[in-house]
């Protein structure tokens, strides 16, 4: 339904902007998982204007999935063995080459960054482990 100025009973127009592909995408990065006339229109307006309520885009088809892929990542071992093998490694402990020991730290790191996208598609905070 449009919002109606209360002086006229009119429907408020919008305000339209032209940005360069630059600008857009810049602002579009900014803007997260808000709606980019929110997040503008926060930045512009947010200590003349009260909060409205904001709806996100929803790029996620599947919360519950998404839910459950963190929960297990969460629950499992992975990072933690695969951290104590890259250290074993370090120390001698387990026999093997430079790049064995390279790739076992890029996927502890790469483990460690699907989880934090993770939390930050769902919305969540990130806890202690």
């Amino acid at each position: 339904m449009a919002e109606h100025d209360k002086g006229t009973n009119k429907p408020l127009s919008p305000f339209s902007i032209r940005f360069t592909k630059e600008e857009r995408a810049r602002l579009e990065k900014a803007a997260g998982s808000r709606t980019l006339g929110a997040y503008i229109r926060d930045r512009l307006l947010s200590e003349d204007v009260g909060r409205r309520r904001v709806r996100g885009r929803e790029p996620i088809k599947d919360h519950e999935a998404l839910a459950r892929v963190l929960s297990r990542l969460g629950q499992s071992e992975i990072y933690s063995s695969l951290r104590d093998l890259a250290f074993a490694a370090k120390i001698g402990a387990l026999p093997v080459n430079p790049d064995t020991e390279r790739r076992l730290e890029d996927a502890c790191v790469h483990i460690a960054m699907m989880r934090a996208d993770l939390v930050r598609a769902l919305g969540l905070h990130e806890g202690p482990r």
